[in-house]
């Protein structure tokens, strides 16, 4: 007994050492915290606020970042644990500028939110940018009042508050009663024994929260790696992309963008400078460009749709004014691609990139074109998403838009129809002899149920029972929605169409890209962004209508460009060559424009590959599934 009482003894004692042992190391594991304790709190409060406080009040369902709780704890431990490298003396002016970074962007995020509904982005960093002193006065005015005491603007400023009113902690201790001193020392003893189990806690909170939040860590370092602002919109389409779920994060995520967007501004200023019209024959006085929104042919009643969607263009169309094109794609499916590539001289296949050609519009404007540019999505805004940001920053950006556009719209309208009173006003004021009006329209763009006035509804989902019985009723509301969208753009486009009849006028349509909506038994809306591009995602989403109508006083005075019209309505065609046709009716001569890219030239080149997202050979893949 005696033996097994001293071998028992002798175990207890390298027990307590294994289990000092790892004491210390779990109070290790707590440390950082510990010595950075107001620091971790008041971030960790303000990261979960302001997450909360931002979610849509109108939208029930709205959740926050799934991983919120447990990327936040990692995302501070890992600062904290950084700080304590650092000696205390230069620490605490670090902590203090973190301080200011975080709280900073804590409020003009949560402001954001109270005024325009919208977190920080990078097109709200281009306005303030872009912000003149005036303006900047005129706006702390309007939207700094009282009664941001009383919002989530204030609930930041009260932590803040509370926050300051900590770090004098330790001075009003020292003041407090000897009694309240000694239950406080009482307080923290009873912590410092309670370290290991909090150790044991971080620990535990560390490996899971590494665990859960890798994938986004790993996502945002690809993000940051983007090389241009499409490749980063590119990214963001996917379904696990990058969260930047804190305001900071948001913060530099704008500024990495603009830098980006602020690239390929110097390249285009580069191109602009370089623009040589050598001659121009004014060939079409007035040329007319509406680019639709979101608009598959296969939802045109044009191209054989079994809903009535386009019976104005039909009629247009029967009149021998207006000639359809059979196979036109988009060279993307996202709008922002298809405006550089439409804008830009520069082709798929071409060296270089889209930003190191000339915009189209700069042409017409230095050979003496008066050009318009009417548009109900790209106009700088606060509440603007990435995709509206990467398509529209070189439109609006100062110089080049003075370099392309003599006239322009400053407001956007809840329906398309706002933009023919606005182009009305404006046409009064502004017409010249020769005039290249650009309207780009909101058209079919997501959701579809805002995209037409309620009283100009005409489908209903009953009318698709027979056609779409695998469709639920839900889903053929939906189909209703989007047909209706259709439907009351074409009374749109008709309405541009009529205000150019009696003139010496041709007029271009085309929608950016395609749509899907509940196609085949493909079962969804909107569009797929994957890289792989099949037969069915190329058809439904890169396949558009496009059409030229030709006033009769048009044909009359040029009857030899109808008649190459007509001829090329058959041939392969992909938008992105689109400038160099509008050169060539314009007239303008000049080095930037190639004869084997206009449709209308004898000498066009119809075997050109159409690689769309400037991957996939279009035509291959139509001759496969053949």
């Amino acid at each position: 007994y005696h033996k097994f009482k001293l071998t028992l003894q002798g175990n207890e004692s390298v027990y307590m050492k294994i289990l000092r042992s790892v004491a210390c190391l779990l109070n290790k594991v707590y440390q950082p915290i510990k010595e950075n304790g107001r620091f971790f709190f008041f971030m960790y409060l303000i990261g979960v606020l302001v997450t909360y406080e931002e979610l849509p009040r109108d939208n029930p369902d709205a959740c926050v970042y799934g991983n919120l709780w447990l990327e936040l704890f990692l995302d501070l431990y890992v600062v904290c644990l950084l700080l304590t490298f650092i000696p205390m003396r230069v620490r605490r002016w670090i902590r203090a500028f973190l301080y200011v970074i975080a709280y900073a962007t804590t409020m003009a995020d949560v402001f954001c939110w109270e005024k325009f509904q919208s977190t920080l982005n990078p097109s709200m960093l281009l306005l303030v940018g872009e912000t003149d002193g005036r303006e900047a006065s005129e706006f702390f005015s309007s939207y700094f009042s009282a009664d941001l005491l009383f919002s989530s603007v204030g609930m930041v400023l009260l932590i803040m508050l509370i926050h300051i009113l900590c770090a004098f902690w330790g001075k009003v201790r020292m003041q407090l009663p000897d009694k309240l001193q000694k239950s406080y020392a009482v307080l923290c003893k009873g912590i410092n024994r309670l370290q290991p189990v909090l150790g044991a806690l971080s620990l535990g909170l560390l490996v899971w929260s590494a665990c859960t939040s890798a994938h986004n860590k790993k996502e945002m370092v690809q993000m940051f790696s983007m090389d241009t602002i499409g490749s980063v919109e590119h990214e963001l389409t996917t379904s696990d992309c990058a969260q930047f779920y804190l305001p900071v994060y948001r913060l530099a995520f704008s500024i990495f963008a603009n830098e980006l967007a602020s690239q390929q501004i110097d390249r285009l200023i580069e191109a602009k400078d370089k623009v040589k019209v050598d001659s121009c024959t004014f060939k079409s006085p007035n040329i007319v460009l509406i680019i639709g929104e979101s608009y598959g042919k296969h939802h045109s009643q044009q191209y054989g749709y079994f809903m009535p969607t386009t019976p104005r263009q039909i009629k247009l169309q029967k009149s021998g004014l207006l000639v359809p094109f059979s196979d036109v794609v988009s060279p993307w499916n996202l709008t922002s691609f298809v405006f550089k590539n439409v804008f830009s001289l520069h082709v798929v296949g071409e060296k270089g990139e889209w930003c190191d050609y000339p915009l189209f519009p700069e042409l017409f404007r230095k050979a003496g074109y008066h050009v318009t540019f009417i548009t109900n999505q790209f106009l700088p805004k606060a509440k603007e998403a990435v995709y509206d940001f990467s398509g529209g920053f070189f439109l609006n950006h100062p110089e080049l838009s003075q370099a392309m556009f003599d006239t322009r719209n400053d407001q956007l309208y809840q329906y398309d129809s706002g933009l023919l009173d606005d182009f009305d006003k404006k046409e009064k004021q502004q017409s010249t002899d020769h005039n290249l009006i650009i309207f780009h329209l909101i058209g079919q763009h997501v959701a579809y149920k805002q995209r037409y006035p309620s009283d100009r509804r005409h489908f209903h989902a009953d009318d698709y029972t027979n056609k779409r019985s695998d469709l639920n009723v839900s889903e053929r509301s939906v189909l209703a929605h989007y047909d209706n969208a259709i439907l009351y753009n074409d009374s749109i486009v008709n309405q541009i169409v009529k205000r150019f009849k009696n003139q010496d006028a041709i007029v271009i349509y085309m929608p950016d890209h395609g749509e899907e909506c509940y196609e085949g038994n493909r079962g969804f809306i909107c569009r797929k962004h994957s890289a792989a591009i099949d037969y069915d995602l190329a058809r439904y989403e890169f396949e558009i209508p496009f059409w030229v109508y030709c006033s009769k006083k048009y044909i009359a005075n040029h009857p030899e460009v109808f008649r190459e019209i007509k001829a090329a309505k058959n041939r392969r065609f992909m938008t992105d060559a689109l400038p160099h046709m509008l050169l060539y009716l314009a007239g303008i001569h000049t080095k930037d424009y190639h004869a084997e890219y206009n449709i209308l030239s004898s000498k066009y080149d119809e075997r050109r590959p159409r690689l769309l997202k400037n991957t996939t050979d279009y035509d291959k893949l139509v001759e496969a599934k053949k």
